[in-house]
């Protein structure tokens, strides 16, 4: 479905609110021709925590933080265990 909008003073434009807040990619294909896609979308700095070895690592600590609730740490135990 093809929309006619009307670029605002400061260079936007709606979408709609349907699509507040979400994330879009405009990808310029030409000089005046643009694409919109909706998706969500991974920043550079934290694409690392989506490998698969990583993402899994981190899938089995959050299972099991999960199951084991946590408990305050006795430090004068902890001292004593301390070579």
């Amino acid at each position: 479905m093809a929309m006619v909008k009307t670029v605002g003073r400061s260079g936007q434009i709606a979408l709609g609110k349907a699509y507040a807040g979400r994330q879009v990619l405009v990808e310029q294909l030409n000089p005046g021709v643009w694409l919109v896609k909706l998706g969500e979308f991974i920043p550079d700095d934290e694409r690392w925590l989506h490998a698969p070895g990583v993402k899994a690592d981190l899938d089995e600590a959050i299972a099991w933080a999960e199951t084991h609730p946590a408990v305050e740490t006795n430090l004068d135990e902890l001292e004593r265990r301390l070579p």
